[in-house]
């Protein structure tokens, strides 16, 4: 996977809800009605990372999820983050 310019994921952020580029990543963040709901997204999202064979740094605290993508082999945003972006938004909103 090649890097994408700092150009061109700005271009591709305009399509992404809630998605904002940060300090080398995509990064999002989500607040869910309970811990529960977040734990059994997260558990859905986890099953699609692995389809990708793609995974994201995240964090959660109670009922919030952040997460952040970026192809560490590229050194920065790729194609393969902007995918497995869309597959987590389609899982969330």
């Amino acid at each position: 996977m090649e890097k994408l310019s700092e150009r061109t994921i700005a271009e591709r952020l305009e399509k992404f809800e809630r998605w904002q580029y940060k300090d080398g990543a995509i990064e999002a963040d989500f607040t869910f009605k309970d811990f529960r709901e977040a734990f059994s997204v997260m558990t859905h999202v986890a099953f699609e990372c692995e389809a990708h064979n793609h995974h994201p740094d995240w964090t959660n605290v109670y009922n919030s999820l952040k997460i952040r993508l970026n192809t560490h082999d590229a050194g920065g945003v790729t194609e393969k983050d902007f995918q497995l972006a869309h597959s987590i938004q389609n899982i969330i909103l």
